[in-house]
């Protein structure tokens, strides 16, 4: 290897260790051992490994800001946008700027540039296929992930993460307490640790319960039309489909109106008398063996009661189009204010040696329940 190509993470492969604990050995920093240091420090020289010019001017002062690298649909999603206003709050709490990178501006040679501008480095949902990612997280900075990423590159600083499966496992317990028996979801496309866990549990609890859970893959960022035309051909393929759970923020109101087209009704109707069973909120704890309880009461109805069978609607994604919708939506409730504010106080802890590097911190969802999901009288 030349210095050029060598990098910390090939350095942290050579000695047994973190990318993390490499960087704190060769800086003089961190936790770690002395022999563990020099037998670092052993095989950098070995390797012929050279920091780059701008991890060393921040080893030498702070730039004052962090930077955030959100993926390329943010831009039209209200999760991404609370996101970013969270962490923005907590940083200036710390007395950091936040600055938005470009959704290219870590690719290739340009990590060096990102890394002379910022003392640490926020990637959420990091996507394999992003071509920025492992320059940012191989950009001589503290990295922290909003969610895991899953390509083989440098291991971030720390992460924050949420049991996607859980949250997913919740809203089709839901739905089949509800009286669905043949579910369907609808799925984010796309190589994110949360696209690949919904894909992954909407298979895996099928087998689980013995039920044929109807798999649809949309776009990461599918639009309500997007989401409508996947839903009018999913309900005229599979008539049984009775409960329909829609991954992609913003996009469910697609599905009510494709359930509207075919003459489906959706939660309650006009004569019900149970008025309680439209609203409940359950706490989602990030730890796998979390069991969605049910928070409301409400009466299942048998498909042949009804013309047409009744079709249940929820989301994985809370925010303004689910709760505005008509009939209102039931939804997991990311709390993405809250979640963008824990990885910045990570990312902050780690910047001023309060918490060790490689943390793993995790983040709670709740599940709103609405009348979408109210099985009509």
């Amino acid at each position: 290897m030349t210095s050029r190509t060598v990098t910390l993470l090939d350095v942290a492969r050579a000695a047994g260790v973190s990318k993390s604990t490499v960087s704190d050995a060769l800086q003089g920093s961190g936790r770690v051992a002395e022999a563990t240091r020099e037998r670092v420090r052993a095989v950098a020289e070995e390797l012929g490994y050279r920091p780059n010019s701008a991890a060393r001017r921040l080893r030498r002062s702070s730039t004052g800001a962090i930077g955030l690298h959100l993926p390329q649909t943010a831009t039209r999603l209200d999760y991404y946008m609370n996101l970013a206003f969270g962490a923005v709050a907590r940083a200036q709490e710390e007395g950091l700027d936040v600055v938005l990178l470009a959704p290219a501006g870590g690719a290739g040679g340009a990590s060096g540039r990102v890394a002379s501008r910022v003392d640490g480095l926020l990637v959420i949902d990091p996507e394999v296929g992003d071509s920025a990612v492992p320059g940012l997280l191989d950009a001589g900075v503290p990295v922290v992930t909003g969610e895991r990423y899953l390509g083989p590159t440098a291991a971030p600083s720390g992460a924050v993460i949420c049991d996607n499966a859980a949250s997913l496992t919740a809203l089709l317990d839901h739905v089949t307490e509800r009286g669905a028996r043949h579910p369907a979801v609808l799925a984010p496309a796309g190589t994110s640790a949360w696209a690949t866990a919904l894909r992954a549990t909407a298979a895996s609890w099928g087998q689980e319960h013995g039920v044929a859970v109807a798999l649809r893959t949309v776009p990461f960022a599918a639009t309500p039309q997007e989401a409508e035309e996947t839903t009018l051909a999913l309900l005229r393929t599979d008539p049984a489909v009775d409960a329909v759970i829609c991954a992609p923020d913003g996009a469910a109101p697609g599905v009510l109106r494709a359930a509207a087209t075919a003459g489906r009704t959706v939660g309650t109707v006009s004569d019900c008398t149970a008025g309680s069973t439209t609203s409940g909120r359950t706490s989602g704890t990030t730890t796998s063996d979390h069991t969605a309880g049910s928070t409301t009461s409400g009466r299942t109805g048998e498909a042949g009661a009804h013309p047409r069978t009744p079709l249940l609607v929820a989301s994985c994604v809370d925010g303004t189009a689910t709760r505005s919708a008509e009939p209102p939506v039931t939804a997991v409730d990311l709390r993405p204010a809250a979640y963008g504010r824990a990885c910045a106080e990570l990312l902050c802890d780690i910047l001023a040696g309060r918490t060790a590097p490689d943390t793993v911190r995790r983040h709670a969802w709740a599940l709103e329940t609405r009348a979408s999901t109210a099985w009509p009288c």
